[in-house]
């Protein structure tokens, strides 16, 4: 069964979208088979409905000069998050957060280009009042990069 609001078509749009991202719409008619006006009005809707939510490029990292990787739980004081996440918003290197259950209120992934970059960046964190404790874990080596097309591979092969 297809999730909501994806039909077969807009699975295999998003697959060919995900293994070629810079293919033109004219290009993904002929992949697809469908009219050039289909693919234009199924990309505009998937936008428009937030399922795909950008085409901005994939950078690496390492070769922008990033090379540290780690992994920050915060512990926040009650009442306190929307601040300590107006800040964190604030710290480029801080590239992804998400509030979590379980130990830790608030899971950050941050970049750094060194170890003493990573604690300049883990000082900048803590300025803000309202973090009772952090744990870091440094990544040694990605397994598996981040990745949804499995996931819309799936769909479509769910379909078949």
């Amino acid at each position: 069964m297809l999730p909501i609001g994806i039909d077969e078509l807009d699975a295999r749009l998003i697959a060919a979208l995900a293994a070629t991202p810079r293919v033109g719409v004219m290009e993904l008619a002929r992949q697809l088979q469908v009219a050039r006006g289909t693919v234009q009005a199924r990309l505009d809707k998937l936008q428009a409905r937030g399922v795909v939510t950008g085409f901005e490029p994939d950078l690496h990292l390492r070769t922008l000069g990033y090379e540290v990787l780690a992994f920050v739980s915060l512990e926040i004081a009650q009442g306190r998050l929307d601040d300590v996440i107006s800040h964190l918003a604030t710290v480029p290197e801080v590239i992804e957060a998400h509030t979590t259950t379980g130990p830790g209120d608030v899971h950050c992934r941050v970049v750094a280009r060194t170890n003493d970059h990573l604690q300049r960046v883990l000082n900048t964190i803590l300025e803000v009042k309202g973090i009772e404790r952090t744990a870091t874990q440094i990544a040694l080596t990605e397994q598996i990069g981040f990745r949804v097309l499995p996931l819309v591979t799936q769909i479509i092969d769910d379909e078949s």
